[in-house]
């Protein structure tokens, strides 16, 4: 049957529109709060009934929008964002699209009341599937209202597809809470049937950041928070990220934010996952919440109508960016930088001892010759680097020192069972995994040895030639120097295969093809790739496990001593390289409930 092609009327054009826009109520909280941000509001209140599927109230304080403009608002593609293809171009605003307004008064009851500072009289429109009633004079302090009732009610194929009030308020909170995180300088208020879920005033300093940060995603994260800020060019990161003790068992506690819109970006995830590789068990996630500055002209915000994907112009420049940022945050975390509390699985207690502690304070007891036995343990791992302790032996206290004096692993007590050290610091008792401790120093030092020596090659005596797609083998031929950081030196041999005439040397016994074809697949995903830093990490990985301290092995109190204080001064010592913890802490008050003290 031919068919006659006719334009479709305004109302149906609006719900298909909505279906792109509108999935609940959720995404109707989201379009509406970002237009108050955008309007400028300093204070916000969000009143939702039935999970929002029977109500949903906006209120905020921004500029409003005139009598003669009511109308306008609601008609599809009108807004004050964007006037001409230039500002498309650079996009500094939450909306822009003009979409939000008419797709959800076109499948729910809307009324929109709004005043300006400029007019002594507030107005009120109200539109009931898309059809528009004459604005009405209301009462209404400068700002704007918006009210949504019934949503889906003429669309009963998307209304059945609504959850339980349960499940849609989840939504809804969890989109409150998103953008709360980004807007601390906006007063924020949620009710759901008519109980207060959170008041948000806005924060004036980091502390009323931090408050409000724990309202909304929790106590454990600040307690595990470390703040993070760099700026290169025009690129600027900042935030919060949860040590690697704190990670989840989903990435759940995940917000990325790009000029201050909360996004899902696989580059910034992929790069805020590797930044965290030497530290996570595997199948674990780290927690975070950052926020990407960047020039609005650098980024395409409009990828997708719900606003939830941008494109960067630069991957690669954003994703190492991202990556080394975090990857150094996370290095930096020593000991001496975490609170003992953190690392106590004994008690959930945090409560402290009021009574000074009696430091034990060791004397030179070992031998010239045990000292130097000591290092020539830490130096079998390889040839190369000599890793001397000289230093730290030389430096311990003949005598009793000040309790702030004292470093934050203390000083060694005893061995127990060959396995490990006990420590007595200014909180109580310090336990130490010496294999586990032993383990991430040798590796951390075989990997800045690795770094400084700028990647050492081999030539190989027989070029290796690998069969790839053509698409793969134009790849290799345009990013020829990004392969040459990674130690390889590798051409395009024809249409479809490459040849390698160079490796890295500690490369030499992994299966160099496989290796080439995976990293050639994570630059077509990513714009870049980790694979051969991340066999360089494995190689390095067993050396430092068959170099460490193995069990059983006895040791004096100067070379436990020399392993405290390296463990202080090397990065990510808090886990060793199997993820696992190296050391916990035993509070006296932990060792007072376990006796039954103060009882």
């Amino acid at each position: 049957m031919h068919r006659i092609i006719q334009k479709l009327p305004d109302n149906l054009i609006n719900q298909i529109a909505a279906g792109e826009v509108i999935e609940r109520p959720a995404s109707v909280i989201k379009e509406l709060v970002e237009n108050s941000i955008d309007a400028t509001a300093s204070s916000i209140t969000i009143d939702i009934e039935k999970g929002g599927i029977q109500r949903i109230l906006i209120r905020d304080n921004g500029t409003g929008i005139e009598k003669d403009q009511l109308a306008t608002a609601l008609t599809r593609h009108a807004t004050s964002k964007i006037q001409s293809m230039d500002d498309l171009q650079s996009i500094h605003s939450l909306g822009f699209r003009g979409e939000a307004l008419p797709s959800i008064a076109s499948v729910a009851r809307l009324s929109i009341t709004s005043n300006t500072e400029q007019s002594n009289q507030g107005w009120t429109l109200h539109c009931e599937g898309g059809n528009s009633e004459v604005p009405k004079p209301a009462a209404h302090t400068k700002g704007t209202s918006v009210e949504i009732n019934d949503i889906f009610y003429n669309t009963p194929a998307r209304r059945k597809f609504l959850r339980t009030e349960k499940t849609e308020y989840s939504h809804s909170e969890l989109v409150v809470r998103r953008l709360a995180l980004s807007n601390f300088h906006i007063s924020i208020t949620l009710r759901h049937n008519q109980k207060t879920i959170y008041s948000l005033p806005a924060a004036q300093n980091i502390e009323d950041k931090v408050n409000r940060l724990e309202k909304l995603i929790g106590k454990a994260f600040i307690e595990h928070a470390i703040y993070v800020e760099r700026s290169i060019d025009d690129m600027k990161l900042y935030g919060w990220i949860a040590a690697p003790t704190f990670s989840r068992g989903q990435a759940d506690l995940q917000y990325q934010y790009v000029n201050d819109r909360h996004i899902r970006d696989k580059t910034i995830s992929h790069a805020v996952k590797l930044a965290f590789q030497d530290v996570l068990y595997h199948g674990r996630h780290p927690a975070y919440v950052l926020f990407l500055e960047v020039d609005p002209s650098s980024v395409d915000v409009n990828a997708h109508p719900a606003k939830h994907e941008v494109r960067f112009h630069d991957t690669r420049a954003i994703h190492n960016f991202v990556r080394q940022t975090i990857k150094q945050a996370v290095s930096e975390i020593r000991p001496s930088s975490i609170d003992t509390k953190d690392l106590n699985k004994l008690s959930n207690s945090s409560a402290t001892d009021s009574r000074p502690i009696q430091s034990y304070i060791p004397t030179n007891t070992s031998s010239p010759g045990e000292n130097r036995q000591f290092q020539a343990l830490y130096s079998s791992a390889v040839a190369e680097p000599q890793i001397s302790y000289q230093s730290s032996l030389d430096a311990q206290p003949d005598t009793q020192t000040e309790k702030s004096d004292i470093p934050l692993l203390g000083y060694a007590v005893a061995q127990l069972h060959g396995i490990y050290i006990l420590s007595q610091n200014q909180d109580g008792l310090v336990l130490i995994d010496m294999h586990a401790a032993h383990e991430r120093v040798v590796y951390e030092q075989l990997k800045n040895s690795q770094a400084s020596d700028n990647l050492a090659r081999q030539q190989l005596l027989v070029p290796l030639q690998i069969a790839v797609t053509e698409s793969e083998a134009s790849l290799v031929d345009t990013q020829h120097n990004l392969f040459d950081s990674f130690g390889f030196d590798i051409n395009r041999l024809g249409d479809t295969s490459i040849v390698v005439r160079t490796i890295p040397n500690i490369l030499s016994t992994v299966d160099i093809p496989e290796l080439i074809r995976d990293v050639i697949a994570d630059i077509q995903k990513n714009a870049t790739s980790t694979r051969v830093e991340q066999s360089h990490n494995e190689m390095l990985s067993s050396i430092a496990c068959h170099g460490s301290i193995r069990a059983n092995r006895s040791m004096t109190i100067h070379e436990m001593n020399a392993l405290l204080r390296a463990m202080e001064e090397t990065e990510r010592s808090n886990q060793c390289i199997h993820r696992r913890p190296t050391w916990i802490q035993l509070s006296i008050s932990d060792l007072d409930k376990l006796f039954l003290r103060g009882r």
